[in-house]
């Protein structure tokens, strides 16, 4: 039978999500546990293989076992055998057609950028810092350029196994609660670092170094090369994975401290 799971975690313990001979990753963790539970050795395939560092807060995976456990089981009690900073919300039993990656119609990634003078402590680990004031006006009309379906070149890292650099990114977002900028983007996937290169060159933009008009001409160029540096993993989450309804996968609960929730001004 083919288990689907809701898995959240932070990526800051962790050198991302696949499975590696060193270990420390969240797919290690998460096949420890699951063996544990079915006591056989678990093989789990995810949406989206996150990066050293990068967090989720709703990827789904999906193995594959032949023993018979209730939901409880593959939620509480594999959440008794993980570390406090990787947990199952929800677990369903779905079709073998289903599979986490190849099902997947639609990923969002949000990414958190503090912008202020000085760093700060609490949340050195969960979103980026930039110094300088940015414009948001400015990243917004640079934003545009990038919707749409693409070429990506000038935004996947060297290290990039994608057959393909061309991605259809529906929706990407800038916005601004206090002191605090997230990037929202929506796309059928993303190349390796795609996201957090966007990012860095919408900085550059904001801060000034370029007008937003140099995104276009980043994209038609095609060189990583020319583009701004890599912004730093830790403003990086997963945030959502979509599926066809007819799957019915159960919902993420939302999290109560997230920043809507604390943060009410903005632009």
């Amino acid at each position: 039978m083919r288990i689907a799971l809701g898995v959240e975690y932070s990526g800051t313990a962790y050198f991302g999500w696949q499975s590696q001979a060193g270990g420390r990753t969240v797919q290690d963790a998460l096949e420890k546990a699951l063996g544990e539970i079915a006591g056989d050795p678990v093989r789990i395939a995810c949406a989206g293989r996150t990066d050293t560092g990068v967090h989720a807060r709703a990827q789904v995976a999906h193995f594959d076992t032949a023993v018979e456990r209730p939901d409880s089981a593959w939620v509480k009690g594999v959440n008794s055998l993980l570390p406090a900073d990787i947990a199952v919300q929800w677990s369903m039993r779905v079709p073998d057609e289903f599979h986490a990656r190849f099902s997947a119609e639609l990923r969002r990634y949000d990414y958190y950028l503090l912008n202020r003078p000085v760093r700060s402590a609490l949340e050195a680990h969960t979103m980026g810092w930039f110094h300088s004031p940015l414009a948001i006006d400015s990243m917004r009309e640079g934003a545009r350029y990038l919707v749409g379906e693409h070429d990506f070149s000038a935004f996947r890292s060297s290290e990039c196994q994608a057959k393909s650099p061309v991605r259809n990114i529906s929706r990407l977002d800038v916005q601004r609660y206090n002191d605090v900028f997230q990037f929202t983007l929506e796309a059928n996937a993303f190349l390796h670092h795609m996201v957090r290169n966007i990012v860095g060159c919408l900085v550059y933009v904001g801060k000034g170094k370029h007008p937003p008009e140099w995104i276009a001409k980043l994209l038609a160029g095609r060189t990583r090369a020319l583009a701004a540096p890599t912004f730093p993993a830790q403003g990086l989450y997963l945030s959502q994975v979509r599926y066809a309804a007819h799957w019915a996968l159960p919902l993420f609960a939302p999290s109560p401290l997230f920043l809507e929730s604390r943060c009410i001004v903005r632009a």
